[in-house]
């Protein structure tokens, strides 16, 4: 029996192409970063086949790699496409990549106020410089010299302080409440 997935009457008309497509999907999807559709559709397939066929388990480990922060290995997969996808998959890939750096840069953003530039290259996998003054000018970072600084956001909410002790009153009066009703 077939698997059943949203694209299940496009892989009934093209039968010889059925596993690239769907495999292609599930690329489209992460390359989106549609996390939760990607594991949908990946439900809707059988395990064995999730295991065995190539076109499937691809995206799936890229998927694993991504949960597991492991974003140098999704990177440097894009040279591993060969003609497992050929040019279909690249366009899907390449947003993969725009997409982990994104991913990268936003976490880089919250962990540091400034970052060494080669540091920050090595991080994001740009093989110029050029291509990270680029990138850093897209998000509104400020590139000086050798040292990347981040823009924070000013318009970030301040932490709000709970009323922990009203919190604890009310909840006792209520205990007390449930108490006196049993």
């Amino acid at each position: 029996r077939p698997p059943r997935s949203t694209l299940f009457p496009y892989t009934t008309l093209f039968r010889s192409r059925q596993y690239p497509i769907l495999g292609l999907n599930l690329l489209r999807l992460l390359a989106q970063n549609r996390i939760a559709e990607f594991h949908t559709e990946l439900e809707l397939l059988p395990v064995e086949l999730q295991l065995s066929n190539e076109f499937i388990k691809f995206p799936a480990q890229l998927e694993q790699h991504i949960m597991e922060g492991s974003y140098n290995k999704v990177l440097s997969a894009k040279t591993e496409l060969g003609p497992l996808f050929q040019k279909e998959g690249m366009y899907f890939m390449d947003m993969l990549v725009d997409t982990v750096r994104d991913e990268i840069a936003d976490c880089s953003e919250k962990a540091y106020a400034s970052i060494k530039a080669a540091d920050l290259q090595g991080l994001l996998m740009f093989t110029s410089a050029k291509e990270l003054a680029d990138f850093a000018e897209q998000r509104g970072w400020s590139v000086d010299g050798s040292v990347v600084t981040f823009s924070k956001m000013e318009d970030e909410a301040p932490a709000q302080k709970l009323p922990s002790t009203q919190l604890i009153q009310d909840t006792l009066a209520y205990a007390k409440e449930l108490e006196r009703i049993v």
